[in-house]
């Protein structure tokens, strides 16, 4: 399974316009979760599916701990039936 959105994957070709589109979406996801890691949020299975647009399935079957794209992202608690988890910056390699 990938990370990243099939539709970003896609080989056949596009317009400037799509391919910026496409990048603007990426931005904007990228940043929304840094801003939930820089405040310490925790999100549902469900609110993390649609941040990395998988299935929520998908984030749940990953285990407690793991790394996806800068982020690890950990398995918190429980409340309820909802797991919560907790986005961290992963360690960034200075250039």
């Amino acid at each position: 399974m990938s990370d990243v959105n099939p539709s970003l994957n896609d080989e056949r070709p596009t317009s400037p316009e799509t391919r910026i589109a496409r990048l603007e979406h990426l931005i904007s996801t990228l940043r929304i979760a840094d801003e939930v890691a820089r405040q310490g949020y925790l999100i549902s299975s469900s609110e993390l599916a649609d941040l990395m647009d998988v299935n929520a399935s998908a984030v749940t079957s990953r285990g407690d701990h793991w790394s996806w794209r800068n982020w690890v992202i950990s398995r918190v608690r429980r409340e309820g039936n909802q797991i919560l988890w907790q986005l961290e910056q992963a360690d960034q390699p200075k250039i």
